[in-house]
């Protein structure tokens, strides 16, 4: 990659692209970026580690994640090697399998900090994540790449991330055979579908992958285009904004102001694109009643069913 990203390149990249996925969204082009369609794919329910009560063991959160129909579960970064263990018998015992392992001080020690000592902090949690995906039997790792601060500013992140991604952490993932999937998060980088996708083809490398959440993008688009224009890119899938015990806004096609999600589209896009994976619940959790409200409701996301009833949505104000 450049040194760096001036304004000129960035737009001709950008405008390259668009054009790109339009022509494959018509057939007449094929770029290797998409995916036909495939009714039916397969998608399997899980769950991030947070939404079990914090205060039983990982054997009991696993049981519970049985009892309650979830076959995955997304632990965070583990430190130690008895924890490990832990995880492991839990996993073997119940049948619930680690699916991945979501990185713990990417917020805390930003890969793509001014600090060399932060950064190498990150890349060590990121390095021990894909230890723990290996030991556990995972295939994939989620990673914020950076943070887009007033002191660290959007081009650099986008250089520093890759670098390091391509020179510190791709030889362990390729070595492991551990995928790094790359998530959209409230960390004001790659803020378009279209910049997703091209951040990823950059690598052009199986070991990195895009892990959407569905939740993450409501305020500045539609997931379900997401989920179209990154397709065969996708390896992950996180899913909030339609767990009980809170209110959710009424989905409104004519206000883009909401965050009302389209649950029966994003359902199809991810037909569309053939996406066969876990698809993780990542909201607040709680008691085992609540662990089985949010399985019930990822079931009729599945199903291409609104997951929320009516009485709990509620219209933005004007």
């Amino acid at each position: 990659m450049k040194e760096f990203i001036n304004r000129r390149n960035f737009l001709q990249t950008s405008s390259a692209l668009a054009m790109g996925s339009a022509l494959a969204g018509s057939g007449l082009f094929n770029s290797g970026c998409s995916a036909a369609a495939d009714s039916g794919a397969e998608l399997i329910k899980a769950a991030c580690i947070g939404i079990f009560p914090r205060d039983i063991s990982v054997m009991d959160k696993f049981k519970m994640a049985a009892a309650a129909g979830f076959t995955g579960i997304e632990p965070n970064t583990i430190k130690t090697s008895e924890e490990v263990a832990e995880y492991k018998t839990a996993s073997e015992t119940t049948g619930v399998k680690i699916h991945s392992i979501m990185n713990s001080d990417h917020w805390r020690f930003p890969l793509t900090d001014n600090d060399p000592e932060v950064v190498a902090k990150s890349v060590d949690c990121i390095k021990t994540s894909m230890r723990n995906a290996k030991e556990l039997g995972a295939d994939a790792i989620l990673l914020v790449p950076g943070i887009v601060t007033a002191q660290v500013g959007y081009a650099q992140v986008y250089k520093r991330s890759q670098e390091t991604i391509r020179t510190e952490l791709l030889p362990m993932a390729r070595e492991l055979d551990i995928v790094i999937a790359i998530e959209n998060v409230g960390n004001r980088f790659l803020m378009s579908p279209l910049e997703f996708a091209q951040y990823i083809d950059d690598f052009d490398c199986p070991y990195v992958k895009a892990y959407f959440d569905v939740g993450n993008v409501t305020r500045y688009g539609y997931p379900q285009d997401w989920i179209r224009i990154l397709g065969e890119r996708l390896v992950k899938v996180h899913v909030k904004k339609f767990e009980p015990g809170r209110e959710h806004l009424a989905f409104d096609p004519e206000d883009r102001r909401t965050e009302g999600i389209d649950w029966p589209d994003v359902r199809k896009a991810l037909d569309d694109v053939s996406y066969k994976g876990y698809v993780s619940a990542e909201v607040r959790g709680g008691s085992e009643e609540n662990v089985k409200e949010i399985s019930a409701r990822m079931d009729k996301i599945f199903a291409g069913e609104n997951p929320i009833p009516e009485d709990e949505f509620v219209k933005e104000e004007e």
